[in-house]
């Protein structure tokens, strides 16, 4: 009985020490440029949305592009450097749109 009341703080000490292990290093930093209307949070699966639909369009003209041209192997390198550059385009456009500006740590 007591290894079971033992045992769930001992879980949810592990879960918090995991959860501080999450690398956030990529994530851009939002700055409010203006007056925004939404938080940040809010702004930012708003816009990966968007941005994960014009990844998933990019890709699918890409595979359009190239049955129509004939072109039989298409470069897969190719057409995700497209799809990447197509989405992160929409994901800028979109905060800019909601008021921020994106600043990354490189």
């Amino acid at each position: 009985m007591t290894v079971g009341i033992l045992r769930a703080p001992a879980v949810l000490a592990m879960i918090m020490a995991l959860a501080g292990c999450i690398d956030h290093a990529n994530d851009p930093v939002l700055l409010a440029i203006g007056v925004p209307v939404n938080p940040p949070a809010v702004a930012h699966g708003i816009c990966m949305t968007d941005g994960n639909a014009m990844y998933r369009e990019a890709r699918n003209q890409y595979q359009l592009r190239a049955q129509l041209t004939g072109y039989a192997e298409a470069d897969e390198l190719e057409a995700e450097t497209t799809a990447r550059a197509a989405a992160h385009r929409q994901y800028v456009a979109c905060l800019s749109g909601q008021g921020y500006r994106t600043l990354y740590a490189n």
